[in-house]
C-alpha cells in the first residue's frame, strides 16, 4: 500500500518534465552543455569536453601523467587544496554537494535540519563558484538509495535551483545508483532542474540505456563511478564474505568495460571517473585501491594510462597468475581450530624480468560498521613463519571468525600487485536454545 502511494504521489507532482526544461548554457561560460542536433555534448571555455576523471582526493600529478583530465570529490572537505592543485595541473573538478542520506538516520520530515542543509549548500556554491578548476556541482551522492520520503527528491531539486541561481556558469549533476528504471523515473520526473545525472553503475552499466528508455531519462550523463567488480557483484563464500578479484583480474575486467562503456564515447555520455583513485578501506583496504599505502601504482594505474592516452607505460606492474592454498586453486575455505601449519604460493610474473619482493599478512575480515569503510583493520602477528617470500606457511587464528590472507607482490619501479584468500576459522555451532553443541 505505501509503495502505491508513494508512486501516485510522485506521478502526481510531475507537473513539469525534463522535456520541458532543455538544458541550456552561456556558451562562453567556463562550462556549458549544448545539443548538437542529435545529443549532448560538454563543453569546456567553448571547445568539446570528454571527462577522462577519477574519484580521489590525492595522486592528481599521476592522474595527468596518465592523460586524465579530471578528479570527483564528494564534498567540500579540503575543497580549497584540492581545487587549487587540479588548478596546477591543468585539471577540472566535479564538485559534490553532500547530500544528507535518510539510511544514514537524516530526516527529510525536520524542517530546521533541512534548513540548515541548505544552509550550508548555499555558502559552499558562493565560496568556489569562481574557481578556475571548477567543472560542475553535484548534488549528492546515492542520496535516494533506501529513501523512502519522496521528499528527498524534491529538496534535491530545491538545492539544484539554487545551485543554478548562485551560479549560472556551471552545470548542476546529481549521483544515484540506477539500480532499476523506477530509481531513474523518480529522478526525472522529480529532479527536472538536474542538467546531468551521474550514475555509480558498476555492473549495471549494461542495463544503463534499458533504465534511461522506460525511466525517461533523456538528458546528458555521467558514469560517475566504475572499476573493479565490486564486492556486491562478485561469488561469496558460504559465511557471507565476496571473493575479491586479484590485480590481474581486474584489468581484464576494467579493459573492456571502459572500451565499451566509455571509450566509445556513447551518445549523452559526457564521460566518467574511475573509482578509487587513491588507498581507501571498503570491505577490502585493496578493493577499491588504485594505489597502495605507500603510493605504489597497482596495474590499474598502467591501464588507465593506456586507455586515457593511448600510451603504454616503459615498466609495467607484475602480473598475478595465481593464489595456490596448499597446492590448490581456491578463493575460499571453511576450517576446523588446528594448529597444523598450511601453505600458500603466489605466482605471478614481472613482463621486464624485475626482481620481486613480496609481504604477506593475515587480517581480520572488516565488518559492516567503522571498520568496514575507513581505516584497515591491523594485521595479526605470528601466524605466518615468514613474510617476505613467494612461498609461506601459516597457523589458523585461534579464534573462532572470518579472516583474509593478503600478499603484495613489488617490482623495483613502484609498482605493487595484489591477490587474497578468504577463510573462516569455524566455531561451535549454536542451536535454536542458545546452547553450543559440544
Amino acid at each position: 500500500m505505501w509503495f502505491l502511494v508513494g508512486w501516485l504521489l510522485a506521478l502526481s507532482s510531475c507537473q513539469d518534465t525534463q522535456q520541458r526544461r532543455p538544458v541550456t548554457a552561456n556558451p562562453a561560460a567556463p562550462t556549458a552543455i549544448r545539443f548538437n542536433g542529435t545529443s549532448y555534448e560538454l563543453l569546456r571555455h567553448g571547445k568539446p569536453y570528454y571527462i577522462k576523471g577519477a574519484g580521489g582526493v590525492s595522486h592528481f600529478e599521476e592522474l595527468k601523467a596518465c592523460g586524465g583530465n579530471s578528479i570527483r570529490v564528494w564534498d567540500d572537505i579540503d575543497a580549497g587544496r584540492i581545487l587549487d592543485e587540479a588548478q596546477a595541473l591543468g585539471l577540472t573538478v566535479m564538485f559534490g554537494l553532500w547530500v544528507e542520506r535518510e539510511m544514514e538516520g537524516f530526516d527529510y520530515d525536520d524542517h530546521a535540519a533541512v534548513e540548515r542543509q541548505y544552509e550550508r549548500i548555499r555558502k559552499t556554491v558562493l565560496k568556489y563558484r569562481n574557481h578556475p578548476a571548477l567543472l560542475l556541482w553535484c548534488v549528492g551522492n546515492e542520496w535516494a538509495q533506501d529513501a523512502k520520503n519522496f521528499k528527498v527528491y524534491d529538496e534535491v531539486n530545491r538545492l539544484s535551483k539554487l545551485v543554478h541561481q548562485l551560479d549560472p556558469d556551471h552545470p548542476v549533476s546529481t549521483v544515484i545508483s540506477p539500480d532499476s528504471k523506477r530509481a531513474v523515473w523518480l529522478v526525472s520526473k522529480r529532479c527536472t532542474d538536474v542538467d546531468i545525472l551521474g550514475v555509480n553503475s558498476y555492473a549495471l552499466t549494461e542495463k544503463l540505456d534499458e533504465f534511461f528508455q522506460k525511466g525517461g531519462w533523456t538528458k546528458p550523463y555521467i558514469i560517475s563511478e566504475y572499476g573493479a567488480q565490486a564486492y556486491w557483484e562478485t561469488p561469496t563464500a558460504p559465511w557471507g564474505a565476496p571473493n575479491e578479484p586479484n590485480s590481474r583480474s581486474k584489468v581484464e575486467f576494467v579493459r573492456p568495460f571502459y572500451q565499451r562503456y566509455i571509450g566509445s564515447q556513447p551518445p549523452n555520455c559526457f564521460g566518467s571517473y574511475l573509482f578509487y583513485w587513491g588507498y581507501k578501506q571498503e570491505e577490502t583496504h585493496t578493493w577499491f585501491s588504485v594505489f597502495d599505502e605507500q603510493g605504489r601504482h597497482t596495474p590499474l594505474v598502467e591501464l588507465m594510462q593506456e586507455l586515457w592516452s593511448r600510451k603504454k607505460p616503459t615498466n609495467l606492474a607484475p602480473v598475478v597468475q595465481a593464489l595456490l592454498i596448499d597446492g590448490q586453486l581456491i578463493y575460499n575455505r571453511s576450517y576446523e581450530p588446528a594448529s597444523v601449519l598450511h601453505q600458500a604460493e603466489i605466482r605471478v610474473q614481472d613482463p621486464e624480468g624485475d626482481s620481486l619482493t613480496y609481504a604477506w599478512e593475515i587480517k581480520p575480515r572488516a565488518q559492516p560498521g567503522a571498520d568496514y569503510v575507513g581505516i584497515p583493520r591491523p594485521a595479526i602477528q605470528g601466524l605466518l613463519e615468514r613474510t617476505d617470500t613467494r612461498t609461506v606457511r601459516f597457523r589458523l587464528p585461534k579464534e573462532p571468525g572470518t579472516y583474509r590472507l593478503f600478499v603484495n607482490v613489488y617490482d623495483t619501479h613502484q609498482h605493487v600487485a595484489t591477490a587474497n584468500f578468504s577463510f573462516e576459522v569455524a566455531g561451535p555451532q549454536i542451536d535454536k536454545q542458545g546452547q553450543a553443541d559440544e
